[in-house]
């Protein structure tokens, strides 16, 4: 087993001299040079990564609270890539912005061990298999047009309920465990249901980080490790531009008239780079985006986002099922391919162009307690979808709740696989279509 990689330089004593062992201290970097001295040491290859990934998006099922317990579980504990300060630090980032959490820690964990291969590789195995399967399914979907195929589908949406769930009272734990946080998480997710609309997450993203600077902790005691790149902020400045110029393209672009595929590659892009907690908090503005303008119905985004409950991998590979079947089914492989990448790419550009800045704010008393509001924030984003649309979507009847409340308790309680909690649920709505 190759040894972990030396990514941050222990700082000296309070009122001490540093350790001889210790490089002398250096001014600030300048914008074209990495942001640590010290070199990445027993960095891996790029097959290494991209093996490791797919694993990962092979097994990983449970939603992006369970992928980053797979991440510490595989990379800190197992492999060593890191240590426990050193996924924390980039595990802030990535809550921090916007984008898909999981996956973006996953392309900076294979950013760090083999470069930028290593972190496309990263990407590709973690997301290829979960987008593969959600292509099928919606190629199969049509064919699931009779009584007991659309059963099976509101088996798959009362799985959602029920993962959702799960996911909020996860991240409840975690993220807002005292009385203010968990006010401010309950005052979210009333405003994001009276509100009704998708773009009130910036905003009260926003309140949440500013109120975080009243009532957060003090997380960070002392100064994080520091993340040895092989790039610096010049790259990270570029990267950031890149993403900016591209949603103020994204933003521009509201029409598919004349240019369907463009303006739906700048719809996924605008939900990607828009989204605050990722996962399932991502529902809201994915309706807005093909719901609204009617590019898809809300049935079909309902199964979609059913179907992606039952396959292990990132969340936002239902962009591959909605790519495919925008406008009335045409969107076909090109749709699923501009869905995914779309989505994807604002949250990747942002958190490698994020990571050269990161490690000078991070260990500011101020940036954590605005880390601490945002995260209450985003649990109060997710309770609202677990509201709208998942349970007024699903649950109609007493049997639906019946069945949501126990797929909840095995999820919960027995711990069952995703997998076959989602069996259970297609067996029973099956089960209770036959009967009626």
């Amino acid at each position: 087993m190759p040894s972990p990689p030396i990514l941050h330089a222990e700082p000296p004593a309070v009122g001490g001299d540093p350790p001889l062992s210790d490089p002398p201290p250096s001014d600030e970097p300048s914008n074209d040079q990495p942001v640590s001295d010290q070199p990445v040491a027993a960095r891996g290859s790029v097959g290494e990564v991209a093996l490791a990934f797919l694993a990962l998006g092979l097994t990983s099922f449970g939603g992006p609270i369970a992928h980053l317990g797979y991440f510490h579980r595989e990379f800190v504990q197992r492999r060593r890539w890191l240590d426990d300060r050193q996924f924390g630090h980039l595990l802030g980032l990535c809550q921090f912005l916007p984008g898909p959490a999981s996956s973006q820690l996953g392309f900076s964990l294979g950013l760090l061990r083999a470069g930028w291969a290593g972190a496309v590789a990263a990407f590709i195995g973690f997301t290829l298999p979960s987008a593969l399967l959600l292509l099928m399914f919606a190629q199969f979907s049509d064919r699931l047009a009779g009584p007991l195929g659309q059963a099976a589908l509101h088996g798959l949406k009362l799985l959602a309920v029920a993962v959702v769930a799960q996911g909020v009272l996860g991240m409840a734990r975690t993220l807002a465990p005292d009385r203010p946080r968990a006010m401010l998480a309950t005052a979210v997710a009333a405003g994001i249901v009276l509100s009704a609309s998708a773009w009130t997450q910036l905003l009260v993203i926003g309140i949440g980080a500013l109120v975080g600077l009243w009532i957060g902790p003090g997380l960070l005691a002392r100064p994080q490790p520091v993340l040895a790149l092989g790039y610096g902020r010049r790259v990270g400045a570029v990267l950031l531009s890149t993403f900016g110029m591209l949603l103020a393209l994204a933003l521009a672009l509201t029409t598919a008239d004349r240019a369907p595929w463009l303006a739906q590659a700048a719809a996924f892009y605008r939900t990607g780079a828009l989204v605050f907690g990722g996962g399932h908090v991502v529902l809201p503005l994915l309706k807005q985006a093909v719901v609204a303008p009617g590019w898809l119905s809300e049935s079909d985004f309902l199964s979609g986002y059913g179907a992606a409950q039952a396959v292990p991998g990132p969340m936002f590979s239902l962009a591959a099922f909605l790519g495919d079947r925008l406008f009335d089914g045409r969107g076909g492989l090109l749709g699923a391919v501009i869905g995914v990448a779309a989505i994807f790419l604002p949250g990747l550009l942002l958190v490698a162009g994020a990571l050269p800045f990161w490690c000078a704010l991070s260990g500011q008393g101020a940036a954590a307690r605005m880390l601490a509001g945002i995260n209450a924030a985003v649990v109060g984003l997710l309770a609202a979808a677990l509201y709208d649309p998942l349970w007024i979507g699903a649950v109609h009847d007493g049997g639906d709740f019946a069945i949501a409340v126990l797929a909840f308790g095995l999820l919960l309680a027995a711990r069952w696989p995703a997998l076959v909690v989602a069996s259970f649920c297609v067996l029973a709505a099956l089960l209770r279509a036959l009967v009626h």
